[in-house]
């Protein structure tokens, strides 16, 4: 069953706990870069990197989370981002443990920073 919208805005507030520009210096740095698959495009970039990018869109957009204000390809990303972290968070006990692992690198290009819990 797929989440109506209110509840994955919801979700994607509570579980990306790195703000916009956090998310930017995380991304900006070499470490998560080799967190998570390649996209197939060539470009070298992750998909979890890519997803960074967009998720640093939405959260300028929208600074004050009005739930208003997202739209139709904000939400649908938005989702893809609780899946994801949910999905992770469940399975990667070691994520909060080592900060240094793939696991935790590839949740904070997520925007999900394991340390912040």
């Amino acid at each position: 069953m797929v989440k109506d919208k209110n509840t994955v805005i919801k979700e994607f507030n509570e579980l990306v706990n790195m703000d916009s520009d956090q998310l930017k210096e995380w991304l900006g740095g070499e470490a998560s870069a080799g967190a998570g698959w390649s996209k197939n495009d060539g470009s070298g970039e992750t998909i979890g990197h890519e997803s960074g990018r967009k998720i640093i869109k939405i959260l300028e957009k929208n600074p004050n989370k009005d739930p208003s204000k997202y739209d139709e390809d904000d939400i649908s990303h938005m989702r893809k981002v609780v899946s994801y972290n949910k999905r992770h968070l469940a399975q990667e006990g070691k994520a909060k443990q080592d900060p240094e692992s793939k696991s935790a690198k590839s949740l904070k290009n997520w925007g999900h920073d394991p340390q912040l819990e």
